[in-house]
C-alpha cells in the first residue's frame, strides 16, 4: 500500500529537520532550581535572575547555595538540581567515567580565573627571615619549610587542585599520586606536600587553627584571609594556568536530552549576564560584588569582594596590584567551552593517578567532546546576535572555530607550552607525575 505524505506531514518533518530555537518555543520546564557555591564567581547567575535576563527567556529560577562541590553534584546527578554553577573537572570525570554511569555536560564556562594560592601568615614570615620573596611565589621557596606542608583545596578534580599541583610541582615539590585501582583515593600517595580538601568558606577557619598551613580557593577566600592577618596570597591562578574555564554551567546529560528549549534559554541568560559583568572595564563590578554580598548569594562583605572583582588584589601587606583580570566573565571569548581547556583538564587527572591507565589521544578529544556542547552555545549566540543583544564580532568565528585553541593562548608558571592536539606529548615533558 502507497504511503501518502501530507503537506502538513511535510512541514512537520521539515521542522524537526531545523535548528532549535528557543525564540518561538517556551521552555520545556518554566521553574528551575540552580545550585551555587558561595564563590565570588557564582555572580552570572545572581546577576541574570537580579537583572530580569532570565525572565526574560520565560525561566522563573530559584538558586540555592549548596554546602560543598559533592552534595551540587549529586544534587544535580539525581535531578534535585536542573542545572549549577559547577567545576569544570567535575564535568569531565563524568564524562571519562569517574562517577559512575551517570554523565554531566555543559554548554558554557561561566568564568576564567579568580583563584589564588594562600600561606598562612607563619609561613610567609618563614619565607621572608632573610628577604622577601617576589610574588607571584615559586613554589620552589618552600622546600625551605623544614615541617612537611598540609594545603586545602575544594574537591579532588576542582582546577583548585590541579592549580595547587601544578605549582607545586614546578617548584620540584610532589604532590602525590591518586591509586584508585588499589582504592586509595587520598591524592597523597609519594607526597612531600599533603593535600586534602575543604569546603572553600572553611578555608579561612582552617588557616587559622592550623589545620592546614595553605590552600588553593577562589575568592572571597583569599581577600578574607589577607585582610584578617591569617594568611598571605602568593599566587593567582592566573599566573598558574591562565587563560583557562573555571565554573561552568553544569546539567545532567539525561537533563539536557529532555530540556533542550530550557537548557538554550539558561545559556541565553548567562551569556548576557557574563556580558554585563565584563562591560566597560569592569564598570559594572562594584554593583555586582554589592549585590552578591548578601546573605543568600557569598555571604561575605561586599569591600571584601570588591577588592578583587573590581580590578586589584591584595599579596602580602600592602602590595596591592591592578588585577583587571583577576575575574574574567565574558572577553577573551570566556563563555564559549573550548575543547582544548577540556583536554588540560583530562590531562591533569592522567598527570596525577585519577585516571588509572594511559588513554590514546583520540580518547581526550572524544571526552571533550561529549562534555562541551558546542552546538547549543553557538545557537544560544546566534539568537541573541538576531535579538540584537550582541554582534558577531563578540564571539569566535563559529564557522572557522575548531575547538582548540592555540598553544600561545594560554600561560603556564613554569612557561611548557600545551599543544591540546598531543595531550601524551605534552604530558611527557613534566619531571612529576605520570607521562602517558
Amino acid at each position: 500500500m502507497k504511503k501518502i505524505i501530507t503537506q502538513s506531514t511535510f512541514l512537520l518533518c521539515t521542522l524537526l529537520l531545523l535548528p532549535l530555537s528557543s525564540n518561538s518555543a517556551e521552555a520545556e520546564k518554566q521553574q528551575l532550581k540552580l545550585g551555587f557555591i558561595k564563590l565570588t564567581d557564582m555572580a552570572p547567575l545572581a546577576v541574570a535572575l537580579e537583572l530580569g535576563y532570565f525572565d526574560d527567556e520565560g525561566l522563573s529560577v530559584q538558586l540555592e547555595a549548596q554546602p560543598n562541590w559533592k552534595v551540587l553534584q549529586d544534587r544535580v546527578l539525581d535531578g534535585q538540581l536542573d542545572a549549577a554553577h559547577m567545576l569544570a573537572g567535575q564535568v569531565l570525570a563524568s564524562q571519562a567515567g569517574m562517577t559512575g554511569n551517570q554523565k554531566l555536560q555543559t554548554a558554557l564556562v561561566l568564568d576564567l580565573h579568580g583563584n589564588a594560592c594562600t600561606v598562612s601568615s607563619q609561613i610567609w614570615q618563614q619565607l621572608s627571615a632573610k628577604t622577601t620573596p617576589p610574588i607571584p611565589l615559586d613554589a620552589t621557596a618552600l622546600q625551605s619549610i623544614p615541617t612537611q606542608l598540609k594545603f586545602g583545596m575544594v574537591f579532588p578534580v576542582s582546577s583548585h587542585n590541579y592549580e595547587l599541583r601544578y605549582w607545586l610541582a614546578a617548584g620540584g615539590l610532589h604532590p602525590g599520586f591518586y591509586a584508585p585501582k588499589t582504592g586509595d583515593n587520598s591524592g597523597q600517595l609519594e607526597a612531600d606536600v599533603l593535600i586534602s580538601v575543604v569546603p572553600p568558606p572553611q578555608m579561612p577557619a582552617a588557616l587559622e587553627s592550623g589545620t592546614v598551613a595553605g590552600y588553593c580557593v577562589g575568592e572571597p577566600w583569599n581577600q578574607q584571609a589577607a585582610a584578617r592577618k591569617l594568611g598571605v596570597p602568593v599566587i593567582s591562578n592566573s599566573d598558574i594556568r591562565g587563560f583557562m574555564a573555571e565554573k561552568v554551567l553544569g546539567v545532567n546529560s539525561k537533563w539536557a536530552a529532555k530540556h533542550p528549549v530550557t537548557h538554550l534559554k539558561l545559556v541565553k541568560a548567562l551569556i548576557r549576564a557574563g556580558a554585563w559583568l565584563d562591560a566597560q572595564d569592569n564598570a559594572n563590578r562594584s554593583e555586582a560584588a554589592q549585590m552578591i554580598s548578601a546573605a543568600y548569594y557569598v555571604g561575605a562583605d561586599a569591600a571584601i569582594i570588591k577588592r578583587s572583582m573590581t580590578g586589584e588584589f591584595e599579596f602580602a601587606p600592602g602590595d596591592n596590584r591592578k588585577a583587571p583580570d583577576f575575574n574574567v566573565f565574558f572577553r577573551y571569548h570566556a563563555t564559549y567551552p573550548f575543547y582544548s581547556d577540556a583536554i588540560w583538564y583530562l590531562t591533569q587527572m592522567r598527570r596525577w593517578g585519577q585516571l588509572s591507565d594511559a588513554k590514546p589521544d583520540s580518547w581526550y578529544l572524544d571526552t571533550a567532546k561529549n562534555a562541551f556542547d558546542v552546538q547549543l552555545y553557538q545557537q544560544a549566540a546566534r539568537e541573541l546576535i538576531t535579538e540584537g543583544k550582541f554582534s558577531s564580532a563578540d564571539f569566535p568565528d563559529f564557522a572557522k572555530e575548531s575547538g582548540i585553541k592555540k598553544p600561545t593562548d594560554y600561560k603556564f608558571a613554569d612557561n611548557k607550552l600545551f599543544d591540546a592536539n598531543t595531550p601524551n606529548k605534552y604530558l611527557q615533558q613534566f619531571t612529576i607525575g605520570y607521562k602517558d
